[in-house]
Protein backbone atom coordinates (compact mmCIF):
# COMPACT_ATOMS: atom_id res chain seq x y z
CA UNK A 1 0.00 0.00 0.00
CA UNK A 2 1.29 3.31 -0.69
CA UNK A 3 1.71 5.95 1.77
CA UNK A 4 0.31 9.85 0.66
CA UNK A 5 0.89 12.54 2.94
CA UNK A 6 -2.25 12.81 5.06
CA UNK A 7 -1.97 16.45 5.14
CA UNK A 8 -2.85 16.82 1.43
CA UNK A 9 -3.33 13.23 0.06
CA UNK A 10 -0.53 13.39 -2.31
CA UNK A 11 1.34 10.16 -2.83
CA UNK A 12 4.45 10.08 -1.18
CA UNK A 13 5.86 6.72 -1.75
CA UNK A 14 4.94 4.51 -5.44
CA UNK A 15 2.82 1.76 -4.64
CA UNK A 16 5.36 -1.18 -4.08
CA UNK A 17 5.49 -4.47 -5.77
CA UNK A 18 6.02 -7.77 -3.39
CA UNK A 19 9.54 -8.08 -4.52
CA UNK A 20 10.80 -4.67 -3.30
CA UNK A 21 8.49 -3.91 -0.44
CA UNK A 22 10.67 -4.13 2.28
CA UNK A 23 13.43 -1.53 0.62
CA UNK A 24 10.92 0.54 -0.41
CA UNK A 25 9.75 0.72 3.08
CA UNK A 26 13.37 0.76 4.53
CA UNK A 27 13.62 3.93 2.33
CA UNK A 28 10.72 5.94 3.97
CA UNK A 29 11.93 8.81 5.96
CA UNK A 30 10.87 9.67 9.32
CA UNK A 31 8.64 12.65 8.48
CA UNK A 32 6.28 10.61 6.58
CA UNK A 33 6.24 8.09 9.44
CA UNK A 34 5.88 10.46 12.31
CA UNK A 35 4.09 13.38 12.38
CA UNK A 36 2.14 16.23 14.53
CA UNK A 37 -1.10 16.67 14.68
CA UNK A 38 -3.65 19.92 15.18
CA UNK A 39 -7.67 20.51 14.69
CA UNK A 40 -6.52 21.53 11.33
CA UNK A 41 -4.86 18.30 9.76
CA UNK A 42 -7.10 15.69 12.56
CA UNK A 43 -9.72 15.29 10.35
CA UNK A 44 -7.71 14.42 7.23
CA UNK A 45 -5.48 11.72 9.17
CA UNK A 46 -8.93 10.13 10.23
CA UNK A 47 -9.15 10.13 6.32
CA UNK A 48 -5.89 8.52 5.60
CA UNK A 49 -6.73 6.21 7.69
CA UNK A 50 -8.97 4.45 5.89
CA UNK A 51 -5.65 3.65 3.23
CA UNK A 52 -3.17 2.80 6.58
CA UNK A 53 -3.88 2.37 10.41
CA UNK A 54 -3.07 5.40 12.59
CA UNK A 55 -1.45 5.27 15.56
CA UNK A 56 -2.56 9.11 17.79
CA UNK A 57 -0.51 9.37 20.36
CA UNK A 58 -2.16 12.06 22.74
CA UNK A 59 0.00 13.94 25.11
CA UNK A 60 0.93 17.14 26.68
CA UNK A 61 4.01 19.22 27.42
CA UNK A 62 3.52 18.90 31.01
CA UNK A 63 2.94 14.91 31.16
CA UNK A 64 5.85 13.30 32.67
CA UNK A 65 4.99 9.58 31.50
CA UNK A 66 4.69 11.15 28.15
CA UNK A 67 8.19 11.52 28.15
CA UNK A 68 9.10 8.19 28.45
CA UNK A 69 5.85 6.49 25.66
CA UNK A 70 6.55 9.16 23.21
CA UNK A 71 10.33 7.92 22.16
CA UNK A 72 9.30 4.18 22.30
CA UNK A 73 6.19 5.06 20.06
CA UNK A 74 8.36 6.71 17.74
CA UNK A 75 11.38 3.76 18.10
CA UNK A 76 8.56 1.19 16.70
CA UNK A 77 7.02 3.98 14.27
CA UNK A 78 10.49 3.41 12.55
CA UNK A 79 10.89 -0.19 13.22
CA UNK A 80 6.91 -0.71 11.23
CA UNK A 81 8.24 1.54 8.21
CA UNK A 82 4.81 2.52 7.51
CA UNK A 83 2.67 -0.49 8.73
CA UNK A 84 0.85 2.72 10.23
CA UNK A 85 1.22 6.16 10.87
CA UNK A 86 2.54 7.46 14.09
CA UNK A 87 0.21 11.57 14.61
CA UNK A 88 0.96 12.88 17.77
CA UNK A 89 -1.81 15.56 19.42
CA UNK A 90 -0.75 18.06 22.32
CA UNK A 91 -3.86 17.99 23.60
CA UNK A 92 -2.86 21.39 25.56
CA UNK A 93 -3.26 23.29 22.74
CA UNK A 94 -5.95 20.86 20.89
CA UNK A 95 -8.70 20.79 23.82
CA UNK A 96 -11.29 21.02 21.69
CA UNK A 97 -10.38 18.29 19.62
CA UNK A 98 -9.23 15.93 22.48
CA UNK A 99 -12.64 16.37 24.57
CA UNK A 100 -14.07 15.08 21.35
CA UNK A 101 -12.09 11.74 21.08
CA UNK A 102 -12.69 11.08 24.39
CA UNK A 103 -9.48 12.11 26.15
CA UNK A 104 -9.43 12.21 29.71
CA UNK A 105 -5.86 11.64 30.87
CA UNK A 106 -2.79 11.68 29.14
CA UNK A 107 -0.86 9.49 27.78
CA UNK A 108 -3.55 8.46 26.02
CA UNK A 109 -2.99 6.30 22.69
CA UNK A 110 -5.48 5.32 20.09
CA UNK A 111 -5.85 2.75 16.83
CA UNK A 112 -7.86 4.15 14.77
CA UNK A 113 -8.47 2.00 11.09
CA UNK A 114 -11.41 2.98 8.29
CA UNK A 115 -12.08 6.32 10.60
CA UNK A 116 -12.94 4.22 13.52
CA UNK A 117 -11.81 3.63 16.98
CA UNK A 118 -10.19 -0.33 16.60
CA UNK A 119 -8.50 0.03 20.32
CA UNK A 120 -6.61 2.17 23.00
CA UNK A 121 -4.63 2.11 26.33
CA UNK A 122 -3.93 5.00 28.77
CA UNK A 123 -0.43 5.12 30.56
CA UNK A 124 2.96 4.51 30.00
CA UNK A 125 2.70 0.67 28.71
CA UNK A 126 6.71 -0.51 28.70
CA UNK A 127 7.87 -1.24 25.29
CA UNK A 128 7.72 -5.11 25.54
CA UNK A 129 3.78 -5.03 26.42
CA UNK A 130 3.57 -2.30 23.49
CA UNK A 131 5.36 -4.49 21.48
CA UNK A 132 2.58 -7.17 22.72
CA UNK A 133 -0.55 -4.53 21.79
CA UNK A 134 0.83 -3.78 18.70
CA UNK A 135 1.54 -7.72 17.89
CA UNK A 136 -2.93 -8.16 17.79
CA UNK A 137 -3.02 -5.88 14.78
CA UNK A 138 0.52 -6.03 12.84
CA UNK A 139 2.51 -8.41 12.33
CA UNK A 140 6.04 -7.97 14.14
CA UNK A 141 8.65 -6.03 11.83
CA UNK A 142 11.85 -8.38 10.19
CA UNK A 143 14.40 -8.45 12.45
CA UNK A 144 13.44 -6.51 15.17
CA UNK A 145 15.47 -5.86 18.31
CA UNK A 146 15.09 -7.37 21.31
CA UNK A 147 12.92 -5.06 23.99
CA UNK A 148 14.66 -4.09 27.04
CA UNK A 149 12.84 -6.42 28.75
CA UNK A 150 13.97 -9.59 26.64
CA UNK A 151 17.91 -8.19 26.50
CA UNK A 152 17.86 -8.22 30.50
CA UNK A 153 16.22 -11.54 30.49
CA UNK A 154 18.76 -12.92 27.83
CA UNK A 155 21.77 -11.30 30.31
CA UNK A 156 20.43 -13.10 33.40
CA UNK A 157 20.18 -16.07 31.82
CA UNK A 158 24.07 -15.93 30.29
CA UNK A 159 24.85 -14.90 34.05
CA UNK A 160 26.05 -11.04 32.86
CA UNK A 161 24.10 -9.94 35.90
CA UNK A 162 26.06 -6.56 35.44
CA UNK A 163 24.09 -6.15 32.26
CA UNK A 164 20.77 -7.12 33.56
CA UNK A 165 20.93 -5.35 36.83
CA UNK A 166 21.99 -2.19 34.63
CA UNK A 167 18.82 -2.57 32.37
CA UNK A 168 16.37 -3.24 34.95
CA UNK A 169 17.35 0.09 36.65
CA UNK A 170 16.84 2.13 33.47
CA UNK A 171 13.51 0.36 33.85
CA UNK A 172 12.87 0.82 36.89
CA UNK A 173 13.37 4.81 36.27
CA UNK A 174 11.75 5.21 33.51
CA UNK A 175 8.59 2.76 34.67
CA UNK A 176 8.63 3.27 38.29
CA UNK A 177 5.35 2.05 38.92
CA UNK A 178 5.79 -0.95 37.13
CA UNK A 179 6.59 -2.97 39.75
CA UNK A 180 7.48 -5.83 37.73
CA UNK A 181 10.81 -4.87 36.85
CA UNK A 182 11.61 -4.31 40.74
CA UNK A 183 10.64 -7.66 41.08
CA UNK A 184 13.30 -9.20 38.28
CA UNK A 185 16.04 -6.75 39.88
CA UNK A 186 15.42 -8.51 43.12
CA UNK A 187 15.66 -11.55 41.03
CA UNK A 188 19.20 -10.55 39.42
CA UNK A 189 20.34 -9.74 43.19
CA UNK A 190 19.94 -13.25 43.98
CA UNK A 191 22.20 -14.10 41.53
CA UNK A 192 24.53 -11.85 42.43
CA UNK A 193 24.71 -13.47 45.95
CA UNK A 194 23.65 -9.95 47.29
CA UNK A 195 20.75 -11.18 49.63
CA UNK A 196 20.20 -8.40 51.74
CA UNK A 197 19.62 -6.20 48.68
CA UNK A 198 17.21 -8.39 46.94
CA UNK A 199 15.04 -8.53 50.04
CA UNK A 200 14.98 -4.48 50.01
CA UNK A 201 13.53 -4.34 46.78
CA UNK A 202 10.97 -6.98 47.82
CA UNK A 203 9.91 -5.13 51.05
CA UNK A 204 9.52 -1.50 49.59
CA UNK A 205 6.74 -3.25 47.04
CA UNK A 206 3.81 -2.25 48.08
CA UNK A 207 1.68 -4.97 49.79
CA UNK A 208 -0.48 -6.53 46.96
CA UNK A 209 2.99 -6.53 45.20
CA UNK A 210 4.69 -7.86 47.89
CA UNK A 211 2.41 -10.95 48.12
CA UNK A 212 2.13 -11.66 44.64
CA UNK A 213 3.53 -15.00 43.37
CA UNK A 214 6.57 -13.14 41.45
CA UNK A 215 7.80 -11.49 44.40
CA UNK A 216 6.76 -14.39 46.90
CA UNK A 217 8.92 -16.32 44.23
CA UNK A 218 11.97 -14.26 44.78
CA UNK A 219 11.98 -14.43 48.21
CA UNK A 220 11.39 -18.64 48.25
CA UNK A 221 14.49 -18.48 45.89
CA UNK A 222 16.24 -16.65 48.74
CA UNK A 223 15.39 -18.76 51.28
CA UNK A 224 16.28 -21.95 49.22
CA UNK A 225 19.96 -20.63 48.39
CA UNK A 226 20.30 -19.91 51.71
CA UNK A 227 19.48 -23.58 52.95
CA UNK A 228 20.59 -25.42 49.55
CA UNK A 229 24.23 -26.88 49.72
CA UNK A 230 27.15 -25.25 48.05
CA UNK A 231 28.12 -26.64 44.69
CA UNK A 232 30.47 -28.33 45.95
CA UNK A 233 29.02 -29.94 48.50
CA UNK A 234 26.65 -31.31 45.13
CA UNK A 235 29.96 -32.70 43.63
CA UNK A 236 31.03 -34.13 46.46
CA UNK A 237 27.64 -36.38 46.39
CA UNK A 238 28.35 -37.47 42.98
CA UNK A 239 27.33 -40.90 42.85
CA UNK A 240 25.57 -40.98 46.18
CA UNK A 241 21.65 -41.90 44.81
CA UNK A 242 20.37 -42.06 48.98
CA UNK A 243 17.69 -39.84 50.46
CA UNK A 244 19.90 -37.25 51.54
CA UNK A 245 21.32 -36.90 48.30
CA UNK A 246 18.13 -36.68 46.74
CA UNK A 247 17.01 -33.90 48.82
CA UNK A 248 19.97 -32.17 48.58
CA UNK A 249 20.41 -31.77 45.07
CA UNK A 250 16.79 -31.33 44.42
CA UNK A 251 17.00 -28.30 46.92
CA UNK A 252 20.04 -27.07 44.58
CA UNK A 253 18.28 -27.10 41.69
CA UNK A 254 15.33 -25.27 42.50
CA UNK A 255 17.71 -22.61 44.20
CA UNK A 256 19.41 -22.17 41.01
CA UNK A 257 15.86 -21.82 39.34
CA UNK A 258 15.88 -25.14 37.93
CA UNK A 259 12.24 -25.55 39.27
CA UNK A 260 11.04 -28.77 36.78
CA UNK A 261 14.10 -30.89 37.95
CA UNK A 262 14.14 -29.72 41.47
CA UNK A 263 10.34 -30.37 41.39
CA UNK A 264 11.05 -34.42 39.58
CA UNK A 265 13.65 -35.01 42.20
CA UNK A 266 11.44 -34.37 45.32
CA UNK A 267 8.53 -35.78 43.36
CA UNK A 268 10.75 -39.21 43.27
CA UNK A 269 12.68 -38.62 46.78
CA UNK A 270 8.76 -38.60 47.72
CA UNK A 271 8.39 -42.18 46.44
CA UNK A 272 11.17 -43.43 47.40
CA UNK A 273 11.15 -42.49 51.17
CA UNK A 274 7.96 -40.11 52.30
CA UNK A 275 9.87 -40.43 55.87
CA UNK A 276 12.92 -38.74 55.08
CA UNK A 277 13.28 -35.44 57.17
CA UNK A 278 9.73 -35.29 58.56
CA UNK A 279 8.46 -35.65 55.13
CA UNK A 280 10.54 -32.83 54.20
CA UNK A 281 9.90 -33.71 50.06
CA UNK A 282 6.54 -32.78 50.51
CA UNK A 283 6.98 -30.00 52.37
CA UNK A 284 9.20 -28.23 49.96
CA UNK A 285 6.82 -29.34 47.35
CA UNK A 286 4.36 -27.23 48.93
CA UNK A 287 6.67 -24.14 49.39
CA UNK A 288 7.84 -25.05 45.81
CA UNK A 289 4.13 -24.25 44.66
CA UNK A 290 3.72 -21.36 47.01
CA UNK A 291 6.92 -19.40 45.36
CA UNK A 292 5.91 -20.23 41.37
CA UNK A 293 2.14 -19.66 41.94
CA UNK A 294 -0.60 -21.34 42.17
CA UNK A 295 -1.14 -20.87 37.96
CA UNK A 296 2.02 -21.66 37.04
CA UNK A 297 2.10 -24.34 34.55
CA UNK A 298 4.76 -26.73 37.34
CA UNK A 299 2.47 -25.56 40.21
CA UNK A 300 -0.79 -26.89 38.07
CA UNK A 301 1.24 -30.23 36.28
CA UNK A 302 2.95 -31.48 40.30
CA UNK A 303 0.04 -30.74 42.48
CA UNK A 304 -1.35 -33.18 40.39
CA UNK A 305 1.41 -35.46 40.18
CA UNK A 306 1.19 -35.05 44.21
CA UNK A 307 -2.40 -35.53 44.56
CA UNK A 308 -2.06 -38.79 42.53
CA UNK A 309 0.99 -40.34 44.66
CA UNK A 310 -0.47 -39.29 48.02
CA UNK A 311 -4.30 -40.41 47.72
Amino acid sequence: MAIVDPHSGAPLTPEPDTSSQSSAQADIPDEQLIIDVDRNSIQQVLEFSMQVPVLLDCWAPWCQPCKTLTPVLEKLAREYRGTFLLAKLNIDDNQDIAAQLGVRSVPDVKLISQGGLVDQFQGALPEKEIREWLGRYFPAPEEAPASPEEQAAEALSAGDTETAGALYEQLIQQYPQHYAYQVELARVRVAEGHHDAARQLLDDLPPEERDAPPARGVRASIEFTEEAPSREEIAALEGRDDSEARFKRALRQVADGDYESGLEGLLELLKHDRAYGDDAARKTLLRVFDALGADHPLTVAYRRKLFTLLY
